[in-house]
């Protein structure tokens, strides 16, 4: 990885997180009817919008170069099999804390959101995992899971406490957007340029 390809990840991971961003704010704002008041309110709302799937996407990529650096670490320490097993059982832990243990030992109002959130990123997950297989290598299952899974729960831990639906979907669409968008890109990024 040099500097031109890191710029390039990081101007479209933003431009990503924007994107998503915008659209999950307008279909929530369209559900929710939102008054704006003129014109000024409008493009005041659209750059609150775009301003902050910019953050998430900041904030994703923080969250996946400590898991390169995590991954990186953790196949120098165990051998890769004991290092796989310890991501499947640490994605299993995340996956459970969001599906059970924040609704049955937790003091948490509206579970089911929990479940449907911990569904909808296991989902995705699978998918963006299955993807990520196809264009690379059967090896790339587990740690696609691990990152898409493990790390998205952690990194949402702040918006999950919040306990607003509306916040969840707002911060969550661009943070799973820009995860998966930076996991499905990585190989490319990484393979040697012809010369």
């Amino acid at each position: 990885m040099n500097l031109k390809k890191w710029i390039y990840l990081l101007w479209t991971t933003l431009v990503v997180g924007a994107v998503v961003s915008l659209v999950a704010g307008l279909l929530l704002q369209w559900t929710h009817t939102v008054q704006l008041n003129g014109t000024a309110d409008f493009f005041v709302n659209m750059a609150i919008l775009l301003g902050v799937g910019i953050m998430v996407s900041v904030y994703s990529q923080m969250g996946f170069f400590a898991y390169l650096m995590l991954n990186y670490m953790g196949s120098g320490v165990f051998s890769k099999v004991t290092w796989r097993y310890i991501q499947i059982g640490l994605t299993v832990l995340a996956l459970m804390e969001l599906l059970f243990l924040r609704v049955f030992l937790g003091e948490e109002k509206n579970g089911i959101s929990d479940v449907v959130l911990g569904i909808i990123i296991l989902v995705i997950s699978c998918v963006t995992a299955y993807l990520k297989v196809k264009a690379t290598n059967n090896s790339a299952w587990i740690p696609t899971l691990f990152y898409m899974i493990s790390v998205t729960i952690v990194e949402m831990v702040g918006v999950l406490n919040i306990g607003v639906d509306q916040a969840t979907v707002w911060i969550g669409a661009p943070l799973i957007a820009c995860n998966a968008y930076q996991i499905m890109i990585l190989h490319r990024l990484l393979k040697p340029a012809n010369r």
